[in-house]
């Protein structure tokens, strides 16, 4: 990093980067010549320069991987349990310094990334507890024959490979599950922001886990690197979220290897206001499940679909809510927003936009890209979306609502579900019985009743249609890293 970038920076956040390791983590650190650049989105400058790894490397995190596989599932859950509890007291004690890291590289204001470490730390806590749960069950077989016990054992090693808009909570998402069943993982986190995970690997060796383990590759091959890897017959397991797109080529390649595989995939999450939702309660959710992350997340409010009777009281105290919002950089305490993460993401969504407006939706507030520096789009409310416009079929991945209004239950329902997608989404209503009704009528793998945030460690996070595989969190997320066996003996009755 140049001087002229730390004096940019400011004394905290060169301080937290001066604490990154910039090299691979395979069985150990390594330095490696070239290297890719991380930008601060906020400015555009590149702000640390961390190992470009390749393929090769990856095969060779596998085979460190592989190396540690029986030792580390040879460990008591006891064992494994108190090494997470140490990495969890870890995370915490490290919170600041992952936080300012956070906003460094991937913009978010500093309170919702201090609040994406705890949240990460949750993840470890959680898991810490579930080592020591993995149970199984005894019975008899019907014929009265064999006495039959089940255990689940570690899957073996594993492929985890986490996006930029949560480089903390979906790495720790991943690891700390992995590590409690007993696995050995290559981590590939994402190009964009690899300096959290690459710090949260510094403090997984700190808390006790051994080398090995846990290897971390970064890499802007990642085609190559993943299809290199996931070829490997000795990988068991992939994990992954991103895009949709992403997924079914991983899928695709998984299944020359039979390889378990988890897939956190692409949302399109409708919000419906229903005639008798309480709008000021409405209000505040839909702010809360649109604008958390800048948008950037794959359970944010996609659509909102806002019933006509209440349409107008709704439209108004939202858009005015919105048109508050402060966009600038992360470390400024007056920001609520922060950028998008690159200039390819700003393109995009003042494209939709565009769409949108041309097809005759109204802006009630933002809806123009700023001038520079950073990667910036303010918050945006448009009503009267038309139906065909690219806000409604596409994940917009950023601070945009786009309001549709109707008349019938039936029809938001409807229109809720005309996706491919199914990962969250969102209902306000005060009638207990149409809640249940109609949460259950909406294909999705997670519904919020009255509430804009639905994420939490112990509960099963996931989608269903082409939103993905497997659930991660809760007393199910481990699961995935396991295999069933019995045992069947005679019956001695």
């Amino acid at each position: 990093m140049t001087a002229t970038n730390r004096m940019a920076l400011g004394a905290e956040q060169s301080d937290a980067l001066a604490n990154v390791q910039t090299g691979l983590l395979i069985g150990g650190w390594r330095t490696v010549l070239e290297k890719l650049p991380v930008e601060n989105p906020a400015t555009g400058k590149v702000i640390a320069e961390v190992a470009d790894g390749t393929a090769d490397d990856g095969v060779e995190a596998l085979d460190a991987a592989v190396r540690a596989q029986r030792g580390w599932a040879a460990t008591t859950a006891r064992y494994r349990a108190d090494v997470l509890h140490h990495l969890y007291a870890a995370v915490i004690e490290s919170r600041e310094e992952l936080a300012l890291l956070i906003t460094t590289e991937m913009g978010k204001p500093l309170a919702e990334a201090r609040g994406e470490v705890d949240y990460a730390a949750d993840y470890v806590r959680w898991y810490a507890e579930e080592a020591v749960r993995l149970d199984g069950r005894s019975l008899t077989t019907p014929n009265g024959r064999s006495e039959v016990v089940t255990y689940r054992g570690p899957v073996g090693p594993c492929l985890l490979i986490t996006p930029w808009n949560f480089p903390l909570a979906m790495g720790l998402r991943k690891v700390a599950p992995a590590l409690a069943a007993g696995c050995t993982v290559v981590w590939k986190p994402a190009d964009l922001t690899p300096l959290t995970a690459l710090r949260a690997a510094s403090l997984m060796l700190e808390a006790g886990v051994p080398e090995g383990v846990v290897n971390v590759v970064t890499t802007t091959d990642a085609a190559s690197f993943s299809a290199t890897v996931m070829a490997d017959p000795r990988l068991r397991k992939v994990s992954f979220t991103g895009s949709t797109p992403v997924g079914r080529r991983l899928l695709a390649q998984a299944s020359e290897g039979v390889l378990k595989s988890s897939m956190e995939l692409g949302g399109n999450a409708p919000l419906l206001v229903l005639e008798d939702a309480d709008v000021d309660r409405a209000v505040e959710g839909a702010f809360v499940a649109k604008l958390r992350n800048g948008g950037q997340s794959c359970v944010a409010a996609n659509r909102m679909y806002v019933h006509e009777k209440v349409a107008d009281a709704f439209v108004e105290a939202f858009a005015a809510r919105v048109a508050r919002v402060a966009f600038g950089n992360g470390m400024d305490a007056a920001t609520d927003l922060g950028p998008l993460i690159d200039g390819r993401a700003v393109d995009k969504v003042a494209g939709l936009v565009t769409d949108a407006v041309a097809r005759g939706a109204k802006v009630l507030a933002g809806g123009v890209v700023p001038d520079g520096p950073g990667y910036f789009y303010p918050a945006t409310v448009l009503d009267h979306v038309a139906p065909g416009s690219r806000l409604l079929g596409e994940e917009i991945f950023g601070p945009v609502a786009p309001i549709v209004r109707f008349q019938d239950e039936g029809e938001a329902i409807l229109h809720a579900n005309a996706t491919p997608f199914g990962l969250a989404a969102y209902l306000f209503t005060e009638n207990g019985d149409r809640a249940r009704r109609v949460a259950a009528a909406l294909d999705a793998g997670m519904v919020g009743v009255n509430q804009g945030a639905i994420s939490d460690a112990s509960v099963p996070f996931g989608g269903v249609k082409q939103s993905g595989l497997g659930r991660e969190g809760g007393a199910e997320g481990i699961e995935d890293y396991t295999e069933l066996k019995f045992v069947s003996t005679p019956s001695v009755r």
